[in-house]
């Protein structure tokens, strides 16, 4: 086969392609392979019920295999700092959760930068958190609790995941509103915190409404509210703590979709797209809702501002109350 002096210059020109227009290709073919997502949690938790969830649709959509790897502990800064050094080829992602708002506030430096390392690509689902207390305890009432922890010399004392979480945060933006002192009792999962209130050995605990609801039905535990500026369809019956008297304390578990810091637009506006188509799917905002879940879609400058929003409100609590991160 002879070579023509066109085909010599074509070769050639092929050869000056810059890296860039590869990695445009290369873009363009997104996904070409398995998609990690990261959740910061254990199995069988709302971040990891919700991501499986979504991961399942998002899969159908993008034509490739779509895994879930859990990546617990240090309050989610394992996972964070796993994405945040990941390539940045969009076959990594973070199912952020609400303490990524937090961390730096409560730790101090990080092992990555949350404003440059990672950035957003859409939000998912709200997690709705009630004032839960037992059937069995002195008052009945947020104000007669209130009153209650007024009354004693150690104040009241609630449940939480952990330190900086936003049922921990919540707790302490009440126990500051109602001039109250409040003692953050950390557990690991919500079994052990129904435990101890079942026994009496806390006053109270905010969380998921999908967790508790089984205690509420069977007449253990009452609903005194629900930390959201409005209330939850997931059940309407908890009126908010803004209506009875605390207009401040509004605060709710969040996740959401971020991408290592310097990936590629195209890509995070494809995954971005994806995520938001999903969360119309009936089937899976319906499977959502089940697990006590709101979904909250949204393009990524609207997540980025949200988790600003969330960094400035949480910092400051922290440093007025003085809370450290163990």
């Amino acid at each position: 086969m002879s070579v023509t002096r066109r085909t010599l210059l074509g070769t050639a020109a092929a050869g000056l392609v810059p890296a860039s227009g590869y990695r445009a290709f290369a873009q363009d073919k997104w996904p070409s392979r398995l998609v990690r997502l990261i959740s910061p949690y254990g199995a069988g938790g709302a971040n990891d019920i919700s991501l499986r969830i979504l991961a399942e649709q998002l899969e159908r959509s993008l034509g490739q295999q779509v895994i879930v790897e859990n990546k617990p502990g240090a309050g989610t800064r394992i996972a964070n700092e796993l994405v945040a050094h990941a390539a940045p080829d969009g076959y990594t992602f973070l199912y952020a959760a609400a303490p990524y708002a937090t961390a730096e506030a409560l730790f101090g430096k990080l092992n990555y930068d949350p404003r440059k390392d990672l950035q957003p690509v859409a939000m998912a689902v709200v997690a709705p958190i009630f004032l839960i207390i037992s059937a069995e305890a002195p008052f009945k009432t947020l104000p007669e609790m209130i009153a209650y922890g007024k009354s004693r010399p150690d104040g009241l004392t609630f449940a939480s995941p952990g330190p900086g979480s936003q049922p921990h945060l919540a707790a302490e933006l009440l126990f500051r509103d109602a001039g109250v002192k409040g003692l953050n009792v950390p557990f690991r999962g919500d079994a052990m915190a129904y435990t101890e209130l079942l026994a009496g050995r806390v006053d109270g605990t905010l969380t998921a409404i999908s967790t508790a609801l089984p205690y509420v039905q069977s007449g253990k535990f009452r609903v005194l509210g629900v930390a959201s500026a409005e209330r939850s369809l997931i059940y309407p019956e908890a009126p908010t703590l803004r209506e009875q008297g605390f207009p401040n304390v509004v605060a709710a578990g969040w996740y959401g979709f971020m991408a290592q810091g310097a990936t590629p637009q195209s890509i995070v506006d494809r995954l971005q797209d994806e995520v938001n188509r999903a969360l119309t799917n009936p089937e899976v905002k319906q499977k959502l809702f089940v697990q006590g879940l709101e979904v909250r879609s949204g393009r990524a400058a609207e997540f980025g501002k949200f988790i600003d929003d969330e960094t400035r409100k949480w910092s400051a609590l922290i440093r007025e109350a003085g809370l450290k991160g163990e």
